[in-house]
């Protein structure tokens, strides 16, 4: 989220992978106060800052680096607060960005180094000079200077430590697409996924039998039962755990491997749910599937146990194996059933206080899971 920020043009380059025992952080904390004085001085703010082409370059970098998922979604919450971007960006924006994109950071959990590694590369100042024919060198930044005179100020040598971490464009970690988007019938506001983190390749396409957890608390108490029904060729699909069904949307997206399988060395397979999951993690997950379970309509709430799910990253495809009309028939059934009959659905219509507010105002994972309220249109 740091090199984001940096790739935003809001901290300084240094700021985003500078350990936090490193002498560095006192230059980089004076170099903060100095941009803020500044910033306010000269009424630059974010909303004059940045620009579309400021999210493009921070798509890039996201690309560039391999993740993190939870990006996505912290990306379209502010591009959807901005009156002169909302709109313009959405998740197939994004999505578009990795195409082109190649992923050059070797970092976990998509290579095998750390932050610090990469900070002792050179970091963002070499990655944003190894990126520049991607970049559009007219975004402005928090100094008042452009993106392209910054760079142009601040030269940088690579050397042969820094190239074994930081690939060029011609010789990548991965050729394009470290994040994907993928749409369906079951997730036709789309869902995300961190492909080039994944463990086992072959899942990239696969069609296997849901194993379906409606929540965190299923999962926990079912999850390791020697009995459950489950293969290494099962889809593993944890419900619940969007912004409003776990309200907050909580980083418990990377379903474990079952006991079982796990214990016959299975190290990943598919695995699909509504929530979010840290960006360190790794292997065959697709996340925040919208729209989430815990609204009536969704067609995610309606997956059941034995359903085939089809899944491909190339065609950026997610899907359940059913016709439409049955589709939309379970779909009707359950909004009736939970707008009907359901508790915990009429609480949430009536709750005080903050959870009340914010269970009735927070939008979707691909709007960015923030208060509608919030956003640049408001709420009419």
């Amino acid at each position: 989220m740091a090199c984001i920020t940096a790739a935003l043009g809001l901290i300084p380059v240094q700021g985003a992978s500078a350990p936090a025992v490193s002498a560095a952080r006192i230059r980089i904390a004076e170099q903060t106060g100095a941009n803020a004085v500044a910033a306010a001085q000269n009424r630059r703010t974010p909303q004059t800052i940045l620009s579309a082409e400021s999210f493009y370059n921070a798509a890039t970098v996201i690309q560039a680096i391999g993740g993190s998922t939870n990006a996505m979604v912290h990306l379209m919450a502010i591009i959807n607060r901005h009156p002169g971007v909302k709109g313009l960006i959405n998740l197939n924006t994004l999505d578009d960005v990795g195409r082109r994109t190649p992923l050059l950071v070797d970092l976990k959990p998509s290579g095998d180094n750390y932050m610090n590694d990469f900070h002792n590369a050179g970091g963002m100042l070499c990655l944003l000079h190894l990126l520049r024919p991607l970049l559009h060198l007219s975004a402005k930044t928090i100094t008042g200077e452009t993106l392209g005179e910054f760079l142009d100020r601040n030269a940088f040598r690579d050397f042969e430590y820094s190239l074994s971490i930081i690939r060029t464009l011609s010789d990548p970690l991965h050729v394009s697409s470290s994040l994907i988007v993928v749409e369906g019938n079951i997730a036709p506001n789309g869902a995300v996924m961190n492909a080039s983190a994944s463990k086992d390749k072959r899942f990239l396409r696969h069609t296997g039998p849901a194993v379906v957890f409606e929540n965190s608390h299923d999962l926990a108490s079912r999850l390791d039962d020697p009995d459950l029904d489950v293969t290494a060729d099962s889809v593993l699909v944890l419900k619940g755990i969007g912004p409003i069904g776990n309200p907050g949307m909580p980083e418990a997206g990377m379903i474990p491997i079952p006991r079982k399988l796990a214990a016959r060395g299975v190290a990943d397979m598919l695995r699909i749910s509504d929530g979010r999951m840290s960006g360190t993690a790794g292997g065959m997950i697709v996340l925040h599937i919208s729209p989430e379970s815990a609204i009536p309509e969704s067609p995610f709430g309606v997956v059941r146990s034995g359903d085939l799910i089809v899944f491909d990253a190339e065609k950026r495809v997610l899907r359940v194996d059913i016709s439409d009309e049955e589709l939309q028939a379970r779909i009707e059934q359950r909004r009736r059933e939970i707008v009907d009959t359901s508790q915990s659905w009429k609480e949430r219509q009536t709750r005080r206080g903050y959870r009340g507010l914010y269970e009735r105002s927070v939008n979707q994972a691909y709007e960015g899971a923030d208060f509608d309220f919030l956003t640049a249109v408001g709420v009419a």
